[in-house]
């Protein structure tokens, strides 16, 4: 019986042995595959940023719920219009780089949701249309959120809040003070819902133009 266990046991030991000779090599692929990954989904990637079609049914379904926001007819608050100087040419120009172009959509949709997701909004809105704008503002900053770390650095991103995306957080400033000058009254929040959905609308050409980038990132 002990001479027909020393081959197991030999046997045993040379699979241990070349199990063991084989950990290294094996570590190394699979480091070497998880560079791989990082380098095609990273800045220099083909991917780039990716904004689905879905980003864009969401950014319209937005636009939708604004509609169904309102409460009055823009007809009895004439006398509390504004031009707010909506920076439209930055927007809808193309001399934006990509960086920059989703640093501004960015701060647009952030203060879009911010502005909405206060005490003072949720009392002059229907709640669930709210909720719901909430939820669609929040996927659409979730996919930007993902393209800021693949097409910006630390730098480019303090850069890329210099100009465009300071000029979009004094648009929304502006829109702030205005509604605390009127006491948040519902003329006032109705200007500012007409005034949000055509900045939404605006920005529907920058999206097509990141998808467009992206495309011609990701072509051969």
């Amino acid at each position: 019986m002990a001479s027909e266990n020393l081959p197991q046991g030999s046997t045993r030991r040379r699979l241990s042995q070349t199990s063991s000779s084989l950990i290294f090599p094996m570590a190394f692929v699979l480091s070497l595959l998880m560079a791989l990954v990082l380098v095609s989904y990273g800045p220099g990637g083909s991917l780039g940023c990716d904004l689905s079609q879905n980003h864009m049914l969401v950014g319209r379904k937005n636009l939708r719920l604004l509609g169904q926001m309102r409460r009055l007819s823009s007809r009895f608050c004439l006398q509390d219009r504004k031009d707010f100087t909506f920076p439209q040419e930055m927007v809808e120009g193309s001399q934006l780089q990509e960086a920059q172009a989703i640093s501004v959509l960015h701060e647009m949709l952030q203060q879009t949701f911010n502005l909405f997701h206060t005490e003072r909004s949720s009392a002059a809105w229907d709640t669930t249309l709210l909720e719901q704008l909430h939820t669609g503002l929040h996927q659409q900053l979730d996919d930007l959120d993902a393209c800021l770390g693949q097409v910006m650095g630390e730098e480019d991103s303090a850069l890329g809040r210099m100009g465009p995306t300071l000029a979009m957080k004094r648009y929304f400033q502006g829109i702030h003070v205005y509604l605390k000058e009127k006491e948040y009254s519902d003329c006032a929040w109705e200007i500012v819902r007409l005034e949000i959905m055509r900045a939404l609308s605006s920005s529907t050409s920058l999206q097509e133009r990141l998808r467009m980038m992206d495309g011609d990132l990701s072509s051969p």
